[in-house]
């Protein structure tokens, strides 16, 4: 009975041990995993700072990339690392590797142009082979977004054997660059360094790597995108200054006249143009002119056209010849669709008329009070022109004339470009002359300034929501 039970206690003290064991292999085994786990969220930390780091240092994409293969390389233990960009032709291209990393095709023999080192070479034929998404596990992975895993690659067909035993591809992991929408490429790393197997461990770490590379990527894009903004921003505004710096003032006292002038830029500079000039004690020039388009481009071809103008003004008392002169200037500063319409008047207060001549330009508005029956009148004036810049001196100089009209006290002339008159409703519906000419009729007793209030105020009624598409230009003198 005794040897009984001491059987007994052996067999349950044995048990015991047994179980103890499992136990103590198992904590041993949670213990490792959870090393492991703390090890791979230290990397992916590390390299997440590394990234961090790398935008702030302002990188270019192509430094960018490096920072990141080199980061993989360092993360995973690979000996090489490259990454794969999508070209617009829908072909994968290499951008950036370290180490040796096996060329997606097999090598051809380059003869004597081949670089000093090795790994120049693999470098040098990596940047220029280029194949279909798709194509190997590079392209599939490209292609469906998702990552691979090559645990044992000597065994899967899509990867190329080179002679080459420095080239021998074990073990691969490809995963996509992705963030939200936007596909950076795909990142590959080769072959562990221990001569091992990458594993599951490993693929789950890379794929982290690359969301952590693709932030990256869009964060030094976006930083890029608004320096860049910034410093257009700046340039607007430093040519937005220089241009209203080159408007007259809206303060010209003239004997006689009453004057008022408005500018509105559909953008932060526009191409339109208006002048003031003073060409005698009873001689005012005034030029209302629109260059073709938009932006910075149309702006300082204003410019340009302005200089000329004010050199070429007082040289004539013809306006239609001052215009042939400006077009003659202009002729080899104009280039490609660029060309500028111009209305250039003189008013002259000793003679009491205004004569002027149009290159292309919006019909002047006249309204006056018609002597036989006291009515007040608008009218526009038509007079023969083209634009400057369109047709070659001769040409342009048989098609401009001058037209003389009457100004006496309390006749108003108004110029503009077609930014008043052709300024859109809701419903895509023009002002119109017609509507100019009736505000004009109905503030004919009004200063000028107050007569530009009206007629921008019309505008903005009239279109209500709609964005202002083109630059507005307006100018008003009143006969005292």
């Amino acid at each position: 009975m005794a040897y009984f039970l001491i059987t007994c206690l052996l067999l349950i003290a044995a048990s015991l041990c047994l179980v103890l064991y499992r136990v103590g292999r198992e904590s041993d085994r949670r213990e490792e995993q959870r090393r492991q786990a703390i090890h791979d969220r230290q990397r992916a930390l590390d390299f997440m700072h590394m990234m961090a780091e790398a935008v702030g240092e302002g990188l270019s994409r192509q430094e960018l990339h490096q920072r990141i293969v080199h980061g993989s390389i360092l993360c995973t233990g690979a000996l090489s690392a490259c990454i794969f960009e999508r070209t617009p032709a829908n072909m994968m291209r290499s951008v950036a590797v370290e180490g040796l990393f096996p060329p997606h095709r097999p090598l051809l023999d380059h003869g004597e142009g081949k670089p000093a080192t090795r790994a120049k070479f693999i470098e040098q034929v990596l940047r220029s082979e280029e194949f279909p998404v798709g194509e190997g596990v590079v392209g599939r992975v490209a292609e469906t977004g998702s990552g691979e895993l090559i645990g044992d690659a000597t065994l899967d067909p899509r990867i190329v054997r080179h002679e080459d035993p420095s080239l021998t591809v074990r073990s691969v992991i490809a995963v996509p660059m992705k963030f939200r929408e936007r596909f950076f490429g795909v990142l590959v790393v080769a072959n562990p360094v221990d001569n091992g197997l990458f594993t599951e461990t490993e693929c789950t770490l890379m794929q982290s790597l690359a969301e952590q590379a693709a932030l990256a990527l869009h964060n030094a894009e976006s930083m890029s995108l608004q320096i860049e903004r910034k410093q257009l921003d700046l340039d607007l505004s430093i040519a937005s200054g220089i241009q209203q710096m080159l408007l007259p003032a809206n303060s010209t006292v003239f004997p006689g006249l009453d004057l008022d002038a408005r500018y509105s830029p559909a953008q932060r500079v526009g191409g339109d143009l208006f002048d003031i000039i003073v060409l005698s004690p009873t001689r005012l020039g005034v030029a209302v002119a629109d260059v073709s388009g938009k932006g910075i481009a149309a702006s300082l071809y204003m410019a340009v056209c302005r200089t000329n103008l004010r050199q070429i003004a007082g040289r004539h008392i013809s306006p239609a010849q001052v215009l042939v002169d400006l077009n003659r200037a202009m002729e080899a500063d104009i280039q490609g669709d660029l060309y500028v319409t111009m209305l250039y008047a003189v008013i002259d207060t000793e003679s009491n008329r205004v004569t002027f001549a149009r290159g292309g330009h919006e019909l002047p508005l006249f309204a006056r009070t018609e002597p036989s029956t006291g009515a007040y009148l608008t009218h526009l004036v038509r007079s023969e022109g083209m634009p400057l810049g369109l047709v070659p001196d001769d040409l342009f100089a048989s098609a401009i004339e001058d037209r003389m009209e009457p100004f006496n006290a309390g006749d108003t002339l108004v110029l503009y470009t077609d930014g008043v008159t052709e300024a859109p409703n809701e419903e895509d519906k023009e002002f119109s002359g017609s509507r100019l000419a009736d505000v004009v009729r109905a503030l004919h007793t009004r200063p000028a300034r107050e007569i530009n209030d009206g007629i921008l105020e019309s505008i903005r009624r009239f279109a209500g929501e709609a964005v202002q598409r083109d630059d507005l230009t307006l100018v008003t003198v009143r006969r005292a």
